[in-house]
């Protein structure tokens, strides 16, 4: 697995964003170039966060090698 930032969100990409610090698990649900829908997978209501708000995050890619 491989951490990248600065990347083109999607929805089903997974993410660790900062938050007040610390990082949190992400799922994003909807992306445009505006803002991006997040299930936080703590049982939360999701959140909305304009793109300028997203200003820290660690994009996950499986490695396809690994089987």
């Amino acid at each position: 697995m491989s951490t990248l930032l600065g990347d083109k969100l999607e929805a089903g990409n997974v993410l660790e964003i900062s938050i007040d610090g610390e990082w949190v698990s992400a799922l994003v649900l909807l992306a445009n170039d505006e803002a991006v829908i997040l299930d936080l997978c703590d049982g939360s209501t999701p959140v909305v966060l304009q793109s300028e708000e997203l200003t820290e995050y660690r994009l996950f890619q499986g490695d396809p090698t690994w089987n």
